[in-house]
């Protein structure tokens, strides 16, 4: 007898550095507060290692991903920085030409995310692991970093600033990916939710019913003040005074009325 795979008690999301999900989880808890969500942060490259191993639901990861088994959905472009000590030279400028750079050393972390042709200025003499241990060569004076800039916002020191880095550069793209054969109703959720779908869109297992259409009885009724159909779909008409209330003079009265105005003119 085949077995039959329960679905997930919660969404599992992982992120790597310098992506904020906060928003989208605010968003989560009000939309489904009955399944938890999981953040889990990873490495650039054990993200997407997470995701081909079924360890997260979806993730929040850079690009390039691999096509063939995870679908992305590309969210935001960062700008790329260039992060040195505060009392370098380059300070005195607004931005930072990739010119600017030939004689610095620049260094390439391991972690790197942005796709250089060829690295700007003079090379390392061997390669930080992570661009945390880089950060820590640059605050030493040693040499300078590009990074996308919420990785230079995620290192900020108060020796250290950043401008950003013009030219022919490469930049860091945001993406939502997902292993494409487990597009679960949990994932198309939290797609809706980073795509800005509201709550009622016809999508993911939490959009709220149609509402029901209103008759045009009960919508005229609306408008005009009266009350609404009886049942049986005939209206109830007012009878007597109270059903004049509120009108014209003249207007509403019976045939009678009219001719003893007349008879008291004469």
């Amino acid at each position: 007898m085949t077995e039959i795979e329960q679905p997930s008690a919660s969404f599992r999301l992982v992120y790597v550095p310098g992506v904020t999900p906060t928003k989208w989880l605010r968003v989560w808890g009000e939309r489904l507060p009955d399944v938890p969500l999981e953040l889990l942060q990873s490495s650039p490259a054990d993200g997407h290692g997470l995701l081909l191993s079924g360890g997260a639901d979806a993730g929040l990861v850079r690009l390039p991903v691999d096509r063939t088994v995870l679908s992305a959905i590309p969210l935001y472009t960062e700008t790329t920085v260039v992060v040195f000590p505060k009392d370098h030279w380059l300070a005195a400028a607004e931005e930072v030409a990739v010119a600017d750079l030939d004689e610095e050393i620049v260094f390439h972390p391991q972690d790197d995310t942005l796709d250089w042709a060829r690295l700007p200025g003079r090379p390392a003499f061997e390669r930080p692991a992570t661009t945390g241990d880089a950060i820590e060569l640059v605050a030493a004076n040693v040499g300078v970093l590009a990074v996308p800039q919420s990785l230079a916002r995620l290192h900020h020191r108060r020796d250290l600033t950043y401008r950003p880095l013009t030219g022919d550069v490469p930049q860091s793209q945001v993406a939502l990916a997902w292993p494409e054969e487990a597009t679960t109703d949990l994932v198309e959720e939290f797609i809706g939710i980073v795509r800005g779908r509201t709550a009622n869109s016809s999508r993911g297992r939490a959009a709220a019913e149609p509402a029901k259409k209103q008759p045009a009885a009960e919508k005229a009724a609306a408008r005009s003040g009266n009350s609404p159909a009886q049942p049986g779909g005939r209206q109830q008409k007012p009878r007597g005074a109270a059903g004049r209330q509120g009108q014209a003079p003249g207007k509403g009265q019976g045939k009678g009325a009219a001719r003893a105005k007349r008879g008291r003119k004469r």
